[in-house]
């Protein structure tokens, strides 16, 4: 769907909206068209082409608020949408937070053109029977090593996602981005011994996606590495997060600076504004304006600009992550990181991310210097309690003996607390730019047990 269209419909909701009563709203408009394929055993398993519009209208009384959502755009369905809203939020209990942005607050025109983000792949849609080729390639190169005995599947896809955003406050805007993905699965071992492992690479265009014969390859790879897994040994050892799963050590602090956890008391960094979090030296950067970034966005959720901002700076906490309503609780200012949903009113959110350290040890260095201790590639599962950060997790991946990858291992746990063990994470050298939270590998060298099966 064209952003013209998408912008038509949203001001005839905003006008229904008007109409049925509310005294304020905001519309959201989104558009998305996909094709994939998916081949196993050398052929096509699957292929589905898609497309769809959805609609989300959030009307406001006072201070009371309803969120509705449809798929119809017909101007009855919009009008009865916008009534059901209206009834819905005449009967809702007050939110004396809730509200639209001030026009002071709104992103300039300037600031909501997406072309300088490179979001949306220029070439459109590719050639179906390219994704089919691209995807028995993938497989094809898995099958090949040594070890792998089938594969799971490969896989690839494209999609574009357009959205209008359109309040009675004045602002209106839009932007697509697209996401070409390419990946796959492949088991190795036979009968109770077998295990699976995988690979995947994302970019905003298709012609930008890597040989798929390298990411198979690398499936498989992983895969047949994973064989004849061991006990790990019970105690406390080093550990180092594989950057294939770092990213959720950042995501675990940034969802404690969530800033409407902090306004309900459930975050167990409510008190540490202004405290170390991070090693000393230690930088986590917002970055929604990242060109061609995942998550990259010109606006939030609630029509204000999106800018990089500071998580945590030279290890210290800089401020929560923060939507109009969060931050009114919190009598800060919001930080522009209001996420939307179709049903469902702004929340907080983050777009890419990226951790900076000042000393970066190559990764196999690091390995050695662990001695003996887990090198986790894969997490399973989550225990972890909001507001104390005491920290639990499935996970698997090698064992590291006299400084060398002695044996896979799987089954098993690993424990502490989040406010301790992150104070003590050391960076490697080999951060992925391509992804949406870019992080090296990440030892922890003290403060983790280890518990094996």
């Amino acid at each position: 769907m064209e952003l013209d269209l998408q912008e038509t419909l949203a001001a005839q909701l905003l006008d229904a909206a008007k109409a049925a009563g509310a005294e304020a709203a905001d519309a959201v408009v989104a558009g998305g068209e996909s094709l994939s394929a998916e081949t196993r055993d050398g052929r096509l398993e699957h292929a589905e082409r898609a497309e769809a519009v959805d609609l989300g209208l959030r009307v406001l009384i006072g201070r009371r608020q309803a969120c509705v959502s449809a798929s119809d755009t017909r101007p009855e369905t919009l009008a009865a949408l916008a009534e059901r809203a209206v009834a819905m939020a005449r009967s809702a209990p007050e939110d004396p937070w809730c509200g639209l942005a001030e026009p002071g607050q709104l992103a300039a025109p300037e600031a909501c053109d997406a072309a300088a983000l490179a979001l949306d792949d220029p070439e459109g849609a590719p050639d179906p029977a390219r994704l089919e080729a691209i995807s028995l390639a993938a497989e094809a190169a898995a099958a090949e090593v040594p070890g792998v005995t089938r594969m799971d599947g490969a896989g690839a896809s494209w999609s574009r996602t357009s959205i209008f955003l359109a309040a009675s406050n004045g602002f209106a805007g839009g932007y697509a981005r697209s996401h070409a993905t390419v990946f796959a699965s492949a088991i190795a071992g036979e009968g109770l011994g077998m295990e699976r492992d995988h690979a995947a690479e994302t970019r905003r265009a298709f012609a930008d996606l890597p040989d798929p014969e390298a990411v198979g390859a690398r499936a498989g790879r992983r895969a047949a590495e994973r064989l004849n897994p061991r006990r790990a040994p019970t105690g406390a050892f080093p550990v180092l997060y594989d950057r294939r799963v770092a990213a959720s050590l950042l995501s675990h602090l940034v969802g404690a600076a969530n800033g409407a956890a902090v306004a309900r008391g459930a975050s167990w960094l409510k008190d540490r504004l202004g405290a170390p979090v991070l090693p000393e030296g230690f930088t986590l950067l917002e970055e929604p304006r990242r060109v061609a970034g995942p998550a990259s966005r010109p606006f939030d959720g609630e029509g204000i600009a999106a800018a990089t901002r500071s998580i945590a700076a030279q290890g210290v906490l800089q401020g929560w992550t923060l939507d109009l309503a969060s931050a009114r609780k919190l009598g800060m200012e919001t930080t522009g990181n209001a996420g939307r949903g179709m049903s469902s009113p702004p929340a907080p959110s983050v777009t890419n991310l990226a951790l900076q350290a000042p000393v970066a040890t190559p990764r196999a260095e690091m390995a050695r210097r662990m001695g003996r201790g887990l090198i986790v590639t894969s997490l399973m599962g989550a225990s972890i309690n909001a507001t104390t950060g005491d920290y639990s997790r499935g996970a698997s991946g090698f064992w590291v003996e006299d400084g060398e990858i002695a044996w896979p291992v799987n089954e098993l746990t690993i424990a502490g607390a989040l406010p301790r063990f992150l104070m003590a994470l050391e960076a490697a050298d080999d951060p992925d730019p391509m992804l949406g939270v870019i992080t090296p590998s990440l030892l922890v060298p003290e403060g983790l047990t280890v518990a094996g099966a």
